[in-house]
């Protein structure tokens, strides 16, 4: 690939030394009918704010479209600069966003210009637009677009959307265009200034989208967390390749892309999705306590060898609680995660990182002392943050370490919207599970079987993207990158996103 070749490190990226994996955003869109739309957008992203701290925003119909982002966790509804935006994002129809940044720079320039919901007017149109997922074909959709490299992919495919719009008329054309012309993953909730409220997905589903209504109040929202939180019904998972769009309290449904195959986000249920949240009628929670069940199955022999089940909190309770009802052991909460601790470990220094981390988990030395220790925990990625607390479990006194991860080994890259790019940022990339447990200090290291895994998500291999496991990537594009990286050696000091270097 004469375009891969000219690969250099991308500037503004985190690189390698980041610890804390980072998804790419939460989207929201609701259609109130007669009632003020703010509340609802509110309270559905902050249901959903694990799913990006960076930065966070609202739009609006109110005389045109109003659009208020800033850089940040969504903040409390008593301070003064929110209270003043709720007033002027007066109206019945809006959208939201949350974001962690997958594409662009991260310093505070870029962060404040690639807030969300993206707003682009034209000649008489204006549309602003909520993306949660990663554009692999970046650069490509940038010069169909017209938009600088500087910004994020969220721009080129609303500037996309927008001159769809105006050339052809109609939103179902835009979404249309953006399946045939976008490889990646895309889930998108959208706001013409006509006030039509739409939504689309790729073609293949890669990240969660899904419908609720309650009366006239339509609604949708990256987990079904966000509609529960406003006692909105759950309705359906937006399929791939679906777009859907609210007028006149009309809903409108059509599949503009044929499916080949769906490939959900296998990770959604390891790690990003709260437990409580409802994906093809599995509960994320009733997924994880299997897998913590699978994986005392699997090693029952060496879970013998155990006293207790730890987890690491909190996307490990769970599995933990699995894991403690099949193997017998007792599950004693040794860690603790200090609540109010909200900054991420990967927007610190080096040395800051580390503290971050003591700050944010507390363990209780009298528990894990002396103990032979089963822990559970959601994954290995880089394994920075793992070695650290097995560090700190050996100076409480464990006697021995086992960890126990819900994930299969990630080996690959993922080019669909979580941070994790390069072969060698990936320690399971490098190293067997044995090699693993002697790098970060621990007794042994045991990942769940892959059919383990699929079987308690309750979808089939074929529905799940696989690829940072089984490095089978869904999309041509995705795949020749992984391909190219694996087989040339410059790249594996790249320390940024590949599709954004070449």
């Amino acid at each position: 690939m004469s375009h891969i070749s000219r690969l250099r490190p991308s500037s503004g990226s985190e690189g390698i030394a980041g610890l804390s994996l980072k998804e790419s955003c939460g989207v929201y869109g609701v259609d109130a009918a007669s009632e003020q739309v703010f509340p609802y957008l509110y309270w559905g992203m902050l249901a959903q704010n694990h799913r990006g701290h960076q930065s966070h925003g609202f739009a609006v119909l109110n005389n045109g479209l109003k659009v208020h982002t800033q850089v940040g966790m969504i903040p409390p509804l008593s301070e003064p600069n929110l209270a003043s935006c709720q007033r002027m994002l007066e109206g019945g129809v809006g959208i939201a966003n949350v974001r962690y940044a997958t594409s662009g720079s991260t310093d505070e320039r870029s962060l404040k210009a690639n807030a969300m919901p993206i707003l682009k007017r034209g000649n008489g149109n204006s549309v602003a637009v909520s993306f949660n997922g990663n554009v692999v074909n970046v650069r490509e959709l940038q010069e169909m677009a017209g938009v600088d490299r500087e910004f994020s992919d969220t721009h080129s495919l609303a500037k996309l959307i927008l001159d769809t719009i105006e050339e052809e008329g109609s939103v179902e054309a835009a979404a249309r265009r953006c399946m045939e012309a976008v490889e990646g993953a895309f889930s998108v909730t959208g706001l013409t200034g006509e006030g039509q409220l739409f939504a689309f997905k790729d073609p293949i589903g890669i990240k969660p989208l899904c419908h609720g209504c309650s009366g006239a109040v339509n609604s949708f929202s990256s987990e079904s967390v966000g509609l529960d939180i406003n006692g909105i019904e759950y309705d359906k998972e937006v399929q791939p390749g679906e777009f859907m769009k609210i007028e006149n309290g009309e809903i409108l449904r059509e599949r503009l892309a044929p499916c080949g195959r769906k490939a959900f986000c296998a990770f959604e249920f390891a790690y990003f999705a709260r437990p409580d949240s409802n994906f093809e009628d599995t509960y994320v929670y009733r997924a994880r306590r299997d897998f913590g069940a699978n994986l005392a199955k699997s090693f029952r022999g060496l879970v013998e060898r155990c006293d207790i089940v730890l987890s690491l909190p909190e996307t490990a309770n769970d599995a933990a609680y699995g894991f403690h009802e099949e193997s017998g052991l007792p599950w004693e909460m040794a860690t603790r995660r200090h609540r109010y601790v909200t900054q991420r470990a990967f927007i610190t220094g080096v040395g800051e990182r580390e503290r971050m981390i003591y700050r944010k988990m507390n363990i209780l030395k009298p528990l894990v002392a002396g103990r032979r220790l089963a822990v559970v925990d959601d994954s290995i990625v880089r394994g920075d943050t793992t070695r650290i607390t097995v560090r700190r479990l050996r100076a409480a006194g464990a006697e021995e370490i086992h960890l126990f991860i819900t994930f299969p080994q990630i080996m690959g890259p993922c080019f669909y919207g979580i941070d994790m790019a390069t072969y060698g940022e990936l320690i399971g990339a490098r190293m067997d599970p044995e090699e693993i447990a002697i790098d970060i200090g621990a007794d042994s290291v045991n990942y769940q079987p892959i059919g383990d895994y699929i079987a308690a998500t309750g979808m089939c291999r074929d529905e799940l993207c696989l690829g940072c496991v089984t490095g089978d990537y869904p999309t041509p594009l995705a795949s020749e990158l992984a391909k190219w990286s694996r087989e040339n050696p410059e790249c594996q000091g790249v320390r940024g996103r590949i599709y954004e270097a070449v």
